[in-house]
């Protein structure tokens, strides 16, 4: 009984590892795609059949690519979109979380309704109230522009909303008894309580403002003023496209992203299990 208790764990265990491996090598191989086409002629990159390994390393592709848009005003435009977004989302969401969480005000529920609604509607619907908003202040072509839809975020709101309501009332009630005000209980005794579902916030906020792609492209039409996801978007012709110089240019877009990653790649992981747990 014994033996086939472990044979049948061994063949479950050995299924499990090939589902994974699978889904590893359908999830790798785009980005493998990407490298290898980067280093192909343009010719080669369409050959019917394709072929996976190019023919000769051409590493002019990048230099085309570097020569065709300014990378580096690019990567600053994209690191101050991200950084001014996640500041924003995880000030203005943690203050209205835990306003929602532990404080009783009218109209409390009605708020928190539309917070949720907002949630529901698909983004696009508020492309056009908010690019009006920014030409009549004259806003347009600009980093302020970039940030303006992420200044409050309605996922962040009621993702730490759930945070703080987790947090049992006595702590507040004992800050407040302590002779702590309202801001104080807030920002010296809650706001500590909430470090990794905010740090969760700040890694979910940071991927969706690098891959955000239509705002950047409606708002800001100077090259100056663009982002990463934008300027790559710009690569590509109407009638005929360079893959290998696109490649190239989406391989060095994606060298922030990488770095991010491997810097905070617990909190990648943790902010993924602790979203998935809610």
């Amino acid at each position: 009984m014994d033996s086939s208790l472990q044979k049948n764990y061994r063949r479950n265990t050995m299924l499990v590892y090939l589902a994974l491996t699978a889904g590893a090598v359908l999830m790798i191989f785009p980005f493998l795609w990407m490298f290898l086409t980067s280093f192909k002629s343009a010719g080669e990159s369409v050959q019917i059949p394709p072929t996976i390994l190019p023919k000769q390393w051409l590493t002019e592709n990048y230099s085309r690519a570097l020569t065709s848009l300014p990378f580096v005003k690019l990567y600053i435009n994209t690191i101050l979109l991200i950084v001014f977004r996640v500041i924003c989302a995880v000030a203005f969401s943690s203050a209205a979380g835990f306003a929602f969480a532990k404080l009783n005000f009218k109209g409390k529920n009605l708020l928190f309704g539309i917070v949720l609604v907002q949630m529901m509607l698909p983004s696009q619907i508020f492309i056009i109230p908010q690019y009006q908003m920014l030409a009549k202040m004259g806003l347009t072509n600009s980093m302020f522009a970039l940030v303006f839809p992420g200044l409050v975020s309605a996922f962040g709101t009621f993702f730490l909303r759930q945070s703080y309501m987790g947090i049992p009332d006595e702590v507040g009630e004992a800050a407040y008894l302590d002779g702590c005000t309202k801001w104080q209980t807030f920002t010296r005794v809650m706001m500590p309580l909430t470090k990794a579902s905010m740090a969760a916030l700040t890694i979910f906020t940071a991927v969706f403002a690098y891959a955000d792609l239509m705002w950047p492209l409606i708002v800001n039409t100077d090259m100056g003023k663009m982002t990463l996801s934008a300027g790559l978007s710009t690569l590509r012709g109407q009638f005929t496209t360079n893959y290998p110089v696109l490649m190239a240019g989406s391989m060095l877009a994606m060298i922030p992203m990488v770095i991010l990653y491997l810097l905070f790649q617990r909190q990648f992981i943790e902010g993924i299990a602790m979203t998935g747990g809610k």
